[in-house]
């Protein structure tokens, strides 16, 4: 007698995840196969004012050079963007020569741009275009403290005690060969680099007297506020930071031919203005950006953002409502739907097991909770590394990853919970162990297992905001732009929908279960 097949209550929920995840990729796949060979040049920017507003003046001098150009802003530190240019998934992005002498190229002095693109050639990149300013570091502090502490060199920080100023440097500066080590060690300062703060907010932090000493760079908008003095480096420690495009050897020649109409067309005192117009006037990075490139059409063209009154708290709703919500929030959903069905698909099989085993499920189940500890940008940094690719991908597997822990525990608690009375009974009705698992044990542990699909979706909501800083996109990217500026309206304009996402994604979940338990 032939035994029937029977499809169990819970293996919808495993298909699904499957079958999501195998569409993801397909879809990827054709994305980036062929048709690539017509992608348009990626530009690339770090996490700072500055960079952003070059990264979109490059952009848009390729787009009306009629090179095709897209603007990947935001993408973290030096780190990954030399690893996206590497891999190919960046083209080109604004440095400065320190940068590329100390920390890319691990060496010393200020050598000529021959002299380093002769170091750059066997890692199949360049450095050209020098824009036309000198952005060194420097340090600041409020004006009235310095003058009662008589500073007005940063040899005269060697005298003060250690504890004597609060520190608030920047993570790249306080960590970076050329930064606060070099100081250190040229000038015996007693003081430690302490807890690190985003270059955005720390002008707020000095002026509130929440630190005492900040990195800056020279073309900073805020350096032109009063009540602010920047402290002589009277040993020339620091060295020249010439703004110039880092870029792949194998960059179309039609986009570095666009390019080069940019050199020497931007001094410090136009960087400056340009810093001062996104940080003190509020105005977006690539209105400031079209002012430079086509200044009559930014002057008169119709669509420009609003005027700068309009883009504080005032003028929230427009923020929130900008036309790229509907992009964002589909990228967002593509992360957070893609990286949990690719959890169900990995994590139920993982959960089974370790019920099966319970000597094998307690190695499991600290092996996923383990994942839960690691930090999410150096999660993501060591995936870039891996997968030799910045954006979609590392995002994807770093959210998967984290996504595991609820939906292997869930499974391994649902199915521990069942009686094992029916595993008995089952067999008696003369269903092999596996039909009674899919029919009779899973179906019963669904509820609790759809609990663990559930916490995973939400808790992705929230991470998936990260993804921003990998160039992956999503709501994350108004959050990192907000940052960058001190801009609270635009971070809430991100942190806004997510929060409404994830009530979403927990109201849908709540649907599903009241249906399946009917």
């Amino acid at each position: 007698m032939r035994r029937a097949i029977l499809l169990p209550a819970g293996a919808p929920a495993i298909a699904l995840g499957l079958a999501l995840t195998l569409a993801l990729a397909m879809t990827l796949t054709l994305l980036t196969g062929p048709a690539a060979q017509a992608a348009p040049v990626v530009v690339g920017s770090k996490r700072f004012t500055e960079s952003y507003i070059l990264g979109e003046i490059l952009r848009q001098t390729l787009v009306r050079g009629g090179v095709p150009a897209v603007h990947r802003q935001g993408l973290g530190n030096t780190g990954i963007l030399v690893q996206a240019l590497a891999s190919g998934a960046v083209d080109v992005y604004p440095e400065y020569t320190g940068t590329i002498v100390r920390e890319i190229l691990g060496q010393g002095g200020n050598p000529s741009l021959d002299a380093i693109n002769a170091a750059l050639a066997p890692r199949g990149l360049k450095a050209a275009v020098p824009l036309g300013f000198d952005n060194t570091y420097a340090l600041a502090m409020r004006e009235d403290q310095a003058q009662a502490l008589g500073l007005t060199r940063i040899s005269d920080l060697a005298r003060l005690a250690p504890g004597q100023l609060k520190l608030g440097l920047s993570h790249e500066f306080r960590d970076r060969a050329d930064g606060w080590p070099a100081l250190q060690r040229a000038y015996g300062l007693p003081q430690q680099g302490g807890a690190a703060l985003d270059h955005g907010l720390a002008y707020q932090a000095l002026r509130a007297g929440e630190v005492d000493l900040i990195d800056a760079y020279a073309t900073d908008a805020q350096l032109s506020r009063p009540g602010l003095r920047v402290l002589i480096d009277d040993r020339h420690v620091f060295p020249q930071y010439r703004a110039v495009l880092l870029m792949r050897s194998s960059i179309d020649p039609r986009a570095l031919a666009v390019l080069q109409g940019l050199q020497g067309r931007i001094d410090a005192a136009a960087m400056r203005a340009m810093n001062a117009q996104v940080e003190l006037e509020g105005r977006s990075f690539a209105e400031v950006a079209r002012g430079f490139v086509a200044p009559k059409a930014a002057s008169a063209g119709p669509g420009l953002a609003p005027p700068p009154a309009a883009r504080g708290w005032a003028g929230f709703a427009a923020r929130l409502l900008a036309p790229d919500l509907g992009r964002l929030l589909a990228q967002h959903l593509a992360l957070v739907l893609g990286s949990v069905a690719a959890a169900v698909a990995l994590g139920v099989p993982l959960g089974i097991a370790a019920w099966r085993r319970p000597a094998l499920g307690a190695w499991l189940l600290g092996a996923v909770g383990v994942l839960q500890t690691v930090p999410s940008l150096a999660l993501l940094a060591f995936l870039i590394a891996a997968l030799g690719a910045i954006g979609f991908w590392p995002a994807l597997l770093a959210l998967t990853l984290y996504a595991l822990l609820p939906i292997v525990r869930n499974t391994q608690a649902g199915l521990a919970g069942v009686p094992a009375g029916l595993a008995l009974a089952g067999s008696a009705l003369g269903l092999t162990p596996r039909q009674t698992l899919w029919s009779v044990q899973l179906p019963l542990a669904r509820p609790t297992l759809l609990a663990g699909v559930k916490t995973a979706a939400v808790i992705n909501v929230g991470t998936a905001t990260v993804a921003a800083f990998v160039g992956a996109g999503g709501l994350g990217d108004r959050i990192v732009a907000g940052l960058a500026v001190n801009d609270r309206a635009l971070m809430l304009a991100g942190a806004l929908p997510a929060a409404l996402l994830a009530l979403a994604v927990q109201g849908a979940f709540a649907l599903v279960e009241r249906r399946l338990g009917r």
